[in-house]
């Protein structure tokens, strides 16, 4: 039996990897956009991540999944969401490192990217925790609206120690959630039923339902409800001044395709009693900047799970033989990782530029990033799920089994397209900016032109964008059906700027030729210009 159960031909586990220092157009990105000061601490965690150990806390987060108890054993309700000792260590890492707020602790230049780069390589190994990290990081803009709520709620927030207990109001650490969509609206917040009802002293009480709850064991929710102004913000916590518990009826977990780690829920509010965050009838406005900042999570999210995709990718077929080579070594499987390479290359750019963009509150930065952010978010998220399944493909059944971590990549990608609006409701947001901020489109098309004169493909590129921009502003009431050619053709037009003037040249090279001029899978593409080895070399 032992004769015919040799193991050979297999790739070894991707461990003890620094996951910062291998990922090449990471570190670029990182130098490029000003945060080299960071390097340190983004190699400490690259390294931690890495691990062995930790990449088995993602598995069993993911595999041993959280439990709702809506009752103790006497009876009691008590909504708590008990999750695997892996998650915790997981999360309390990532705070540690300052994976949530560190660009708001220690603003200085650079200081959003740095710490884009680090919720990044937390979220390539396990991207569930990374809602709440996020949440925590977004909610910071929104709570700056009230003095006295910010004074009470950042320093927490801005806490390097995790806390996930409830039982302490006074605690000094944070994490946020929010509760916004219900089931008779989903993006659509107008739609809403939800009511608040003022108290006299400042709090309110909320009673209404939520269709999703993210992270519904975290310390405080931004909650949308309607006051007789329109909709309105509040601050929710679990757990009142005096001690007592806040009604917050966790009506059940979601059942999700991935994102398996990350408890998602409904909630029931019977007033539930909430602290006013802006002005009555300003809840979108007031809550918008959380969303701009979320929706960037959701690219460095997206990007980061592409450089989990080819990594593991590119390490199997360089340790993997068949029909007489090493898988790398032949064309037809170079051409593909080159491929995978270059779409998490442009993705890792594109995200980490928004990142930066987020850094420069200049007139000019505002605007970019009130356009950019949407864009790149739309078109780095959508790219996920196909970059997962082709990498997923390269380990053959290996790849489609969950012993190994691209089953599990392939099951969250989607996520990240639908959360914080899906397809079309970002393609109209695209639209909406474009009409109310015209200087958005300027600031766009500013950097498209950084771009021009040295890759005819990228140029005609651009003026066909340009057309498309045209024919969009021209005809507002039919802008709609061309929204998503429309936002596409803006975010390859980004990308190709950002690769053009920041990538190697081989990189955009490759970009221009296979994602402009021939508008396809570049490794469809025969163009002896192209250096398909040194782009694989980079996975």
């Amino acid at each position: 039996m032992t004769a015919t159960h040799e193991v050979f031909n297999q790739a070894s586990p991707r461990v003890d990897v620094n996951e910062y220092t291998s990922n090449l157009p990471l570190v670029e990105a990182v130098h490029a956009y000003g945060a080299d000061w960071a390097s340190g601490d983004l190699a400490e965690a690259g390294a931690l991540v890495g691990r062995a150990d930790f990449q088995r806390d993602a598995e069993l987060a993911n595999t041993i999944t959280p439990v709702l108890h809506t009752h103790d054993r006497w009876g009691n309700r008590v909504d708590e969401i008990e999750f695997h000792p892996a998650y915790h260590r997981i999360i309390g890492d990532a705070i540690a490192h300052g994976a949530h707020t560190s660009c708001w602790d220690d603003p200085r230049a650079g200081s959003h990217v740095a710490r884009a780069a680090m919720f990044t390589q937390f979220g390539q190994i396990e991207p569930g925790h990374a809602c709440p990290v996020s949440m925590t990081h977004a909610v910071v803009p929104s709570l700056r609206v009230d003095p006295d709520l910010a004074q009470q709620w950042i320093p927490r927030t801005l806490s390097r120690d995790y806390d996930p207990s409830l039982a302490d109001p006074a605690k000094s650490s944070a994490i946020f959630g929010m509760a916004m969509t219900e089931k008779q609206g989903g993006s659509d917040v107008r739609a809403n039923t939800t009511r608040a009802v003022s108290n006299g002293d400042g709090t309110y009480r909320i009673t209404g339902h939520k269709w999703f709850c993210s992270a519904p064991q975290s310390d405080a929710f931004l909650v949308l409800a309607k006051t007789e102004p329109g909709v309105t913000c509040f601050v929710v916590p679990r757990t009142l001044p005096d001690g007592t518990r806040n009604v917050f009826a966790i009506q059940r977990l979601k059942d999700k395709l991935g994102n398996k780690s990350n408890a998602s829920s409904e909630v029931e509010f019977s007033d539930t009693v909430g602290w006013r965050l802006g002005d009555e009838g300003a809840g979108v406005r007031t809550i918008i900047e959380m969303v701009n900042q979320t929706r960037l999570d959701c690219a460095l999210g997206s990007a980061a799970g592409m450089r989990q995709s080819v990594a593991e990718a590119a390490w199997h077929v360089r340790h993997r033989a068949a029909f007489g080579a090493t898988l790398i070594d032949q064309p037809a499987m170079t051409a593909v990782i080159a491929d995978l390479q270059l779409e998490a290359e442009a993705a890792t750019w594109t995200a980490m530029r928004l990142a930066a963009a987020y850094d420069d509150d200049s007139v000019q930065s505002q605007a970019f990033r009130r356009l950019a952010t949407a864009v790149g978010k739309y078109w780095v998220c959508k790219r996920g799920p196909n970059h997962a399944y082709e990498a997923l493909e390269c380990l053959g059944g290996n790849g489609y089994t969950e012993a190994f971590p691209l089953a599990r990549r392939f099951r969250e990608q989607p996520v990240m397209a639908v959360w914080e609006g899906s397809g079309n409701v970002i393609a109209l947001d695209v639209l909406r900016a474009m009409v109310r901020d015209p200087l958005s489109v300027e600031a766009l098309d500013a950097e498209f032109e950084l771009a021009l004169g040295q890759h005819r493909g990228y140029d005609l590129h651009v003026e066909r964008t340009r057309k498309i921009v045209a024919q969009a502003a021209a005809d507002p009431t039919s802008a709609p059906a061309i929204a998503r050619r429309l936002t596409e053709s803006l975010a390859l037009a980004l990308q190709g700027s950002i690769l053009i003037r920041q990538a190697p040249s081989f990189v955009a090279d490759t970009f221009v030729s296979g994602r402009l001029e021939d508008a396809g899978q570049m490794y469809g593409v025969l163009d002896s210009r192209l250096d398909l080895n040194a782009l694989a070399a980079r996975a």
